[in-house]
This record gives C-alpha cells, structure tokens and sequence, in this order.
C-alpha cells in the first residue's frame, strides 16, 4: 500500500480549508484516509498551518510520499529539513 501525505479539502464554496492527512494513494482526495496530521487555512493571515511534527516524521520514516503542495508546506514548517537530517544520521 502506497501511502501519500496529502490535502484533503473542507470548508465551503469560495473558503476553502484543507486537512493535512496520510491517505492510501487510491484513495479518493476528500475519501478515506488513515490520519490526520494537521490542517491549512490559505484563507487565514499568520497562523495558517498546524502541523504535528512527530506524526508526520513517523508517516515519513515509514515511506510515506508527500505531494508537492504538501511538500512546499512542510518545507516553509521545517519538517523536511528534520526528516534529511535524520535520514543522514541514520545511514
């Protein structure tokens, strides 16, 4: 099962906000998913992303694909920057 790290769409017309979450690849975008490991407001000013960090590392280190959007969150969050370090650390 190829897991992926993406949004998952909320809100209502014209406002949208999006659940962070690590869904089955086949799955449908807004269908099930197997946790959900923050949201994103692009609507909101500052604070627009919660993100739980331990969460997404262990989604990560167990081989789960972030899409690119989701990729550019975690970047901006330093997320990613951790998951290189530790994959450095690690070999």
């Amino acid at each position: 099962m190829a897991v992926k790290l993406r949004l998952k769409r909320m809100g209502s017309k014209a406002k949208p906000f999006y659940r962070i979450v690590a869904a089955d690849s086949r799955s449908p975008r807004d269908g099930r998913f197997l946790e959900t490991i923050g949201t994103y407001d692009p609507i909101k000013g500052n604070d627009r992303v919660t993100i739980d960090e331990e969460k997404t590392l262990k989604w990560l280190n167990n081989g789960a694909i972030p899409t690119d959007t989701v990729r550019s969150i975690l970047s901006k969050q330093g997320i990613m920057k951790k998951y290189a370090e530790n994959k450095k650390v690690g070999k």
